[in-house]
Order: structure tokens, then sequence, then C-alpha cells
């Protein structure tokens, strides 16, 4: 932690947050129910509502699962995986775009992205090294679908974040069973956020990271339309809370983020990549170093052209007009800010490889900071 001198206006959190880990100690990973979200902290961003849950699944029809591997002293992993819908994803292809940040990463299945526009299986999260095992899990998931017995490609779609901090990842311990298994619990719903699935081992701003989601609910004479975000986050700089920095120890090197955006605004693949890039304009409003060994992604994908259940709809809506865009992109940039802000308070500590520890950010020191941050 360094003890850098407060600057005029900021609020350093550094000796605070400090003293109060101990306290906020805990064993290799639990559940963050009982942590805040930001809002529970009065940390509001900006003005547009969210949706009924604050999160990705508040666009209808997305289903998020985890799997979270504990095991030993080392291995602190898992997957996260977000489906489009409840059908088959290869017969109801959805619109999607990706934009790049930082390339410094290994998202399995980008070029055909690119090229084609679609996706065709649900985005998983993972570790690095664990990114490969996954994309064939989804592979092997894709081709026993129903209906897909002739399929003689697959184009999965996997991104990663390096948890070698806390976790064995030389051992590449997630394995297709647990891909699996994540897809057959994906749910609706509350997601849960922090240390679980892709973000177990992962760390941000020099305190825990992890998963974590929002969403936007664009008022009628918008649109109305719904956007969610889902983050899995491991990058490095000082934390900054409404554009105020809030100190925090400083990770250097490298460090990456991945976003995914569902909406259900009926966008094609050239719009939804404009809309990711607004994602990734919210990592230095919360102070990432953008540094060099990041590998910082936003997957973007409509769900406007298929029913939850994955059917085509019968009349499908027109594409908005580039000129009612701009919501939208607010909406993104509001939502991963936030989501970011979610996947750190809901963390929990994390004690893993040669016992490495990520702290989560103890709540009363921030509660205190939070008082005595000066109003913009």
């Amino acid at each position: 932690m360094r003890g850098e001198p407060p600057a005029r206006g900021v609020v350093l959190l550094g000796s605070w947050l400090l003293a109060g880990c101990a306290a906020n100690a805990q064993g290799p990973s639990s559940a963050g129910a009982d942590r805040p979200r930001a809002r529970d902290l009065g940390i509001v961003v900006g003005s547009i509502p969210p949706g009924a849950r604050n999160a990705i699944t508040d666009v209808r029809g997305v289903r998020v699962g985890h799997r979270t591997l504990l095991e030993g002293d080392s291995v602190r992993t898992g997957v996260t995986v977000v489906l489009p819908h409840g059908g088959n994803p290869f017969r109801s292809k959805v619109p999607c775009a990706i934009a790049v940040g930082n390339a410094f990463g290994k998202l399995v299945g980008f070029t055909q992205v690119e090229e084609l526009g679609l996706l065709e299986t649900p985005v998983a999260l993972t570790n690095t090294l664990s990114a490969f095992a996954v994309a064939d899990a989804l592979v092997s998931w894709t081709l026993a679908l129903p209906g897909n017995a002739s399929v003689r490609s697959v184009n999965p779609l996997v991104g990663e974040c390096n948890d070698g901090f806390l976790n064995d990842i030389r051992g590449r311990h997630v394995r297709e069973a647990h891909v699996l298994e994540a897809i057959r619990d994906a749910r609706e719903g509350r997601v849960e956020e922090g240390s679980v699935g892709a973000g177990t081992g992962t760390s941000c701003l020099g305190w825990k990271g992890g998963v974590g989601a929002a969403s936007r609910t664009l008022p009628p004479d918008s649109g109305g339309f719904s956007l969610g975000v889902l983050v899995q986050t491991n990058f490095g700089g000082t934390l900054t809370l409404l554009g105020v920095p809030v100190g925090g120890e400083k990770k250097e090197g490298g460090g990456s983020c991945v976003f995914v955006v569902a909406t259900d605004a009926p966008l094609d693949a050239r719009q939804l990549k404009r809309l990711a890039r607004r994602a990734l304009g919210s990592l230095p409003r919360v102070g990432a170093n953008l540094s060099h060994g990041s590998g910082d992604y936003a997957i973007a994908f409509s769900t406007a052209f298929v029913e939850p259940d994955g059917r085509g709809k019968a009349a499908a809506p027109l594409l908005l007009g580039d000129d009612r865009l701009d919501p939208l992109f607010l909406a993104a940039l509001e939502a991963s800010e936030e989501a970011i802000l979610n996947s750190m308070l809901r963390a929990t500590t994390v004690v893993g490889r040669e016992g490495n520890r990520a702290e989560a950010i103890p709540l009363e020191a921030l509660r205190g900071a939070l008082r005595a941050r000066p109003v913009r």
C-alpha cells in the first residue's frame, strides 16, 4: 500500500482499508450474499434506472450459470456461462459483435464472430489456460443438442482472465463436466456475483475482483429497451468511485476484463460493435491502468429477433436507427461501470496458491471513505 499524500479533493483509503483487512479475512471463498452491491452503499452510477434485478438477466431470456472450483489450498477458479436464450443457440443464432480494448488475451472464437456477426453458442468465461478446454466443452454440448446431428462446424466463444496469482492455473482444473454443469444450472433471475465461477480467483484494482452484473432500462421515449452487463474483473489501477480516486493498492503489470453485454434492442452486428466499445469506456472511469498485459474485450449480443425459448419471432422487429443509439450507449457505459463495482463489493477474501491472498474491500472502512468523499 502506497503512502502517497492525499491530493486536493481526493479521499485515500490506504491505511483505513489495511486496518480493516484482518477483520474481513475469511476462508478460501464464501458466498457474497451478505455483502452489499454498489447501490446498497449509496453509489449510484449515472442517471438511467436499473432493471428489476440490476443484472444481465433483466434482458428477457438471458440465463447465467456458474461452476466454482475450490480444491485444496491452490485451486481457486471456475467457469461462468451466459446463454442468450433458452433454446438451441446454434439453430437460433443472435446478432453479436466484439470490441477489443487491448488484445493480450485468448478470446476463442473471435474471428468468426467478427466475420459473420452471429453468436451460435453460449458465451463462456474462465481462466486463461482453461479457455481451450471450455471451448471444447461448448462444442460437445452444441453437437449433442437435439436437431444438431448434422452439424460439422461450431464456433465456441470463450473469454478469459489470468487467475494464476491465486489459482494453480497450470493444473488446468476446469473440465468439460464443469462447463456442462454451469450450462445445466444457468437460470434467469438473480445473478450470483463476486468470488464465484470465472471470478473465483481474480483480483481487481488491488483488491478481490470477480463476477459482477448490472442493467439499465430505457424510458419509453427512448424505446423502453433493456440492457444488461456481466463482467469478469482482473485488472490493476487505483479504485475510483464516481470520479474520485479512493486509493487502494495498485496492481502493476497485466490484468484483464471481459464484458458480456446483452440487449433486447433490435441491433445488427455493426451497431453492437459500437455498443460494445462503450462498455470498454467504463474501465478508465473506475481507475483501470489499461496496461500492456491486459486482455480487455466486450462481447455484445441482441435478443430482439428470438423469443426467450429460442424460437424466431413471427414478425422480426425493424433495426433501430443509428440516430437512436445514444441512450443505449449511455446505458452500456453506466451498467458496465456499476457491474465492475459490484464484482468487487460482492467479492469475498480468497486465500490460494502459495498462501497468496486477495482481500475483499473492508466495508466499514469503505463506508467511512464514502461519507468523507467530496460531493461533485
